[in-house]
């Protein structure tokens, strides 16, 4: 555990030293303070505050952008080292190649984990206390931020796996741009796609619903505007989730099965690979 968190302060450091927490803290506050002031307006509903539509706003974009970021985060943090010749240095230490992944991975976690907290957390306690503003609402918002994290540990794990499957550092860009355009662009438009061309309803709810869990981003969606009764309100979905039997425990095990699985493949790959 010692070395885990030794790699993990390493990658956290660099973070800091490339501005890419910096980076990540002012765009994500941004989004979160403007999205919030936008979302003050009347809601004409007794049951959905601020922070509610807010979390509709925010959950919506960081499908976009936090899969983003954690795969720039990720893409070359093995092929990287193998292009500067450091993994054969870093491996000359007492170090296996299992906590090489984790600790690269619980620093990059970190990351993320202050870049969520600053960024979406600062912007809603500022608001908050210069507005006012009623703070009901507030595990909605919660649940976002943390189901954030997860959602990039998911995108991490993916670009490792991804960084320990190339040769090249240019090879890892493309295709890690592949996997956000395929995660968060193309799938959904394949799966409405057929929907739209499904005369004889033969995608039923539960099909559909099933499908939905085939992409990290839509089980990231379907928990966030579906565990509250004010969000799936304020997002127009109030009871889909439940019709469609998709609990919370489910969508957050899917959502976790996706961050284990590319880690996985991730360490077989590595112990297999030669130097």
């Amino acid at each position: 555990m010692k070395m885990l968190w030794v790699l993990a302060m390493k990658e956290l450091r660099d973070g800091f030293r490339n501005r890419w927490v910096a980076a990540a803290i002012v765009v994500l506050g941004i989004l979160a303070l403007t999205l919030s002031v936008l979302g003050s307006a009347p809601t004409g509903s007794v049951r959905v505050s601020e922070l509610d539509i807010s979390v509709v706003s925010l959950a919506s974009l960081s499908v976009y952008l936090i899969p983003l970021i954690a795969l720039m985060l990720s893409f070359d943090a093995m092929v990287g080292e193998f292009e500067r010749g450091t993994m054969m240095l870093l491996l000359t230490y007492p170090v296996t190649r299992w906590q090489i992944i984790m600790g690269k991975f619980l620093g990059h976690v970190l990351i993320l984990s202050i870049a969520i907290l600053l960024g979406y957390g600062g912007a809603v306690v500022v608001l908050t206390l210069v507005t006012g503003s009623s703070t009901e609402g507030w595990p909605a918002y919660a649940m976002m931020m943390a189901s954030s994290l997860v959602l990039g540990a998911v995108f991490i794990a993916l670009g490792y796996l991804v960084s320990v499957l190339v040769r090249e550092r240019a090879t890892a860009i493309g295709a890690a741009i592949g996997l956000w355009l395929v995660f968060v662009v193309l799938y959904d438009l394949l799966l409405f796609g057929a929907l739209t061309m499904d005369k004889d309803q033969l995608i039923g709810q539960q099909l559909f619903s099933m499908l939905m869990l085939v992409s990290p981003t839509d089980t990231y969606r379907i928990l966030n505007l579906s565990s509250f009764e004010g969000v799936s309100e304020a997002a127009g979905i109030a009871g889909v989730a439940s019709e469609a039997g998709l609990s919370g425990a489910l969508l957050i095990s899917v959502m976790l099965v996706w961050v284990i699985a590319p880690l996985m493949a991730t360490l077989l790959v590595f112990q297999r690979r030669e130097l």
